[in-house]
């Protein structure tokens, strides 16, 4: 049996970034304009800004990806852009990549990682319990398509 792996951004690996996450956010709501410049350019919006975005990879194909971006508030990060390709659904992906990313976090410092979801994404948000998060006040949401929001203390 194969093995998923988790690799780092590679500027390659851009287009599949894009793929996976506009699949799933075209599913469900339409694409906001802070969608499509990280999607499109994550280069610029999300690592240059101290982000980090990783990759679930079997053999030579991408199966998802998730990434994490700095908050305003010190210590903290968002997880952003998860999504996992159809045909990798089912498989433990999505857990997968958000220890890794937990992980990520905690290796750089951070103190909370906070989430913003839609209780549309009802597979999305069991995911996130299992991996420990826990629903908070929403607060002014900065997201039209979002009315959770979710946070875990490292």
């Amino acid at each position: 049996m194969n093995t998923i792996s988790i690799i780092d951004y590679q500027p390659e690996f851009r287009p599949h970034f894009e793929r996976i996450n506009k699949a799933w956010v075209e599913q469900y709501f339409s694409l906001e304009p802070f969608d499509i410049a990280q999607l499109e350019n994550p280069q610029e919006h999300i690592l240059d800004k101290g982000g980090y975005i990783i990759f679930a990879k079997e053999n030579d194909q991408i199966f998802g990806t998730v990434a994490l971006i700095p908050s305003k508030e010190v210590g903290s990060f968002e997880m952003i852009k998860m999504g996992v390709d159809p045909k990798g659904q089912g498989r433990g992906i999505g857990f997968l990549l958000g220890k890794a990313i937990l992980d990520k976090a905690k290796s750089i410092g951070a103190k909370k990682v906070e989430l913003f979801s839609s209780s549309k994404l009802v597979p999305a948000i069991h995911l996130y319990k299992k991996l420990g998060f826990r629903e908070v006040e929403m607060g002014c949401g900065q997201y039209g398509r979002c009315n959770v929001k979710m946070e875990i203390s490292l």
